[in-house]
């Protein structure tokens, strides 16, 4: 082969530095941007998007329970498209980009909250609670709002808490996890 003359080498090694600063810079910048993320009721069009940081997002919750069955983990694109006939969707976005999701829909007197995901880099920045809150608004009218998580994910079980979500219900779902469900009566 070909000797690589050594300014060739340096001239590449500066191009890839250049453009790993630049990655970093836009990082950066959209995590800065957290006061920033808009909320909104999100559109069949990105189920795609939300299927995509739905699966980022609960990677997590797989790794707590050593089990990658999770309903989460295991939605298709054409079931997550068909919910968006059954549910209402909220979106966080920044720069373009959907960073959090949840999804949710009323029967029965009951505001029934699911799917809160947040990116992973945005995650412990008080999105989660956001995307609940604005959920609940959503859902306005009800008696109660019920939520569910594994018995393990002590992050959301602490989170749904902090909202005021007591337990009253826990179910298995597999051997590794059981389900516990929560509620709280509307204001």
């Amino acid at each position: 082969g070909c000797p690589v003359r050594p300014e060739a080498l340096i001239d590449a090694v500066v191009a890839a530095v250049g453009i790993l600063e630049e990655k970093r810079r836009v990082t950066i910048a959209t995590a800065a941007a957290i006061d920033q993320i808009v909320v909104e009721k999100a559109v069949p069009e990105n189920a795609e998007e939300i299927l995509a940081l739905q699966k980022s997002a609960y990677s997590s919750e797989a790794e707590i329970y050593n089990d990658r069955s999770l309903p989460a983990l295991n939605q298709t694109l054409a079931e997550l498209r068909a919910d968006f006939a059954r549910r209402i969707f909220l979106k966080g976005v920044v720069n373009g980009k959907i960073v959090a999701s949840v999804r949710g829909h009323a029967a029965d007197g009951t505001g029934f909250i699911s799917r809160v995901i947040v990116h992973p880099y945005f995650q412990n920045r008080g999105l989660g609670s956001r995307m609940i809150g604005e959920m609940e608004r959503h859902l306005a009218g009800v008696g109660r709002f019920e939520i569910f998580t594994g018995h393990r994910s002590e992050r959301n079980l602490h989170l749904y808490g902090k909202h005021g979500y007591k337990p009253f219900r826990r179910e298995p779902f597999s051997k590794t996890v059981e389900w516990v469900y929560m509620e709280k009566k509307a204001p």
